[in-house]
């Protein structure tokens, strides 16, 4: 009974892999848009990390440190 609630509410293998390569392409291609605030960025962002973490991904912090910055917009 567990594994079936399980995949239902998690997607099965391929379904979790779709996801987090999908995830991974966000995180890669995240920037931050015109009139957007920083708050909003972070929030966005934490959203894609958190969810990346839970599928199982780990990061660095110095890596999101540095990818986070380099998503700001000069202004």
């Amino acid at each position: 009974m567990w594994d079936i609630l399980e995949i239902t509410h998690e997607g099965t293998t391929d379904v979790k892999r779709a996801r987090k390569h999908a995830l991974i392409q966000k995180c890669k291609l995240f920037r931050m848009q015109q009139e957007e605030t920083i708050a909003n960025v972070q929030i966005w962002f934490t959203h894609i990390v958190n969810h990346l973490i839970g599928l199982r991904k780990q990061f660095d912090k110095e890596v999101l440190n540095i990818k986070i910055l380099k998503c700001l917009d000069r202004s």
